[in-house]
């Protein structure tokens, strides 16, 4: 659903792109309280995963794909406001370095990608928990039904803004019913995607799960014919001196081959944003992307003429470069946060 140059107006484009810019301010800030020494790590990895994936297009209808598009899988295992920010990193990954989303639309696509589809998520997600029994199979249900909802949100969203300020006449009830329309079925994709990859996380290592904590159920014991909780068990080793390197190393692994091998047998056919737009005559007025001569744009690697080499080596550089940025951007965030603990520390002493 990246949405290129041409499509949005300049006035629109500029409004959404301080909205946006707002919304990863607040992001920045909501997400020193989220990241702790057990999910900082880990952060940067989530959107190097969501690069990989979405570089997976599967078919959804006759000359129409489909691709994950994260927000929820991210609100869920690291939290809505870093959630955000993984989003937005992949989404700068993509449009400077592949020239995927035009510049200009940035703003458009993170209100769009990021943040619509991480807040309705994850509001739906942690609603469906509080009716839901307290248990991980809950939690992996409940990221199944947010990430479904969370797709034709955004594609309502995108309708929305495309009334206000698109830059050709169409009927604006028409791109509604074709974008809501496919993009519902991309979104059962979507919430596969994520309900699977939360439910493996869970499996191991659910300590690392930001909308699972506080949700396991405890061991009951039948006693006299009633059913009551039992003692809590003492770990050996404290869950935040548990070793993130297993699951660090597996989820890289994961992504390097997901983009450097399998991403060669995607779907070649459009997105639905893109099917839709040239049903539609939507787009009769792109532009060509500012960054159209970047030696990886369309995700591949300039000068490689083996489709499959080519495609691959971008699809490895990319997740190593969305990797090295999202893991500087938490680190730092991380790290703000450790600084300005023992200010709130002195403030709380003081008011006592």
């Amino acid at each position: 659903m990246h949405v290129p140059d041409g499509f949005i107006d300049a006035p629109v484009s500029a409004a959404a792109g301080v909205v946006a810019a707002g919304a990863v301010a607040v992001s920045l800030r909501g997400a020193r309280r989220e990241l702790d020494e057990r999910t900082a790590p880990l952060a940067g990895l989530v959107a190097a995963f969501i690069f990989a994936v979405q570089m997976l297009n599967f078919p959804v209808a006759a000359g129409t794909s489909g691709h994950l598009l994260g927000g929820a899988l991210a609100a869920i295992l690291v939290g809505p406001y870093t959630g955000v920010l993984c989003v937005t990193v992949v989404l700068l990954m993509q449009g400077i370095l592949f020239a995927d989303g035009g510049l200009t639309a940035l703003g458009v696509n993170v209100l769009d990608m990021g943040i619509t589809t991480t807040v309705v998520a994850y509001a739906l997600f942690r609603g469906l928990l509080k009716v839901l029994p307290r248990t991980r199979r809950s939690v992996t249900g409940a990221s199944f039904v947010a990430a479904l909802v969370s797709v034709p949100a955004a594609a309502g969203v995108f309708t929305l803004i495309y009334w206000i300020g698109g830059t050709t006449d169409i009927p604006i009830g028409k791109v509604f019913t074709a974008m809501v329309g496919v993009h519902v079925l991309i979104g059962i994709g979507e919430a596969v995607i994520t309900a699977l990859t939360v439910g493996a996380v869970i499996a191991v290592r659910p300590d690392l799960v930001h909308g699972a904590r506080g949700l396991t159920s405890s061991l009951k014991l039948r006693v006299d014919g009633e059913l009551v909780d039992a003692p809590a068990p003492q770990p050996a080793t404290p869950v935040a001196a548990r070793s993130h390197r297993g699951i660090w190393a597996t989820g890289l692994v994961t992504a390097l081959v997901l983009a450097g091998f399998v991403s060669y047998y995607a779907s070649a056919d459009p997105d639905g944003l893109e099917k839709v737009a040239a049903d539609q005559g939507i787009d009769k007025k792109t532009e060509e992307h500012a960054a159209k001569d970047s030696p990886l744009a369309d995700y591949g690697v300039k000068d490689i003429s083996d489709a499959r080499l080519s495609g691959g080596l971008a699809g490895v550089i990319g997740v190593g470069a969305t990797i090295v940025v999202g893991s500087g951007v938490f680190y730092v965030v991380r790290r703000r946060r450790t600084q300005d603990a023992p200010d709130d520390t002195t403030r709380t002493s003081e008011n006592v």
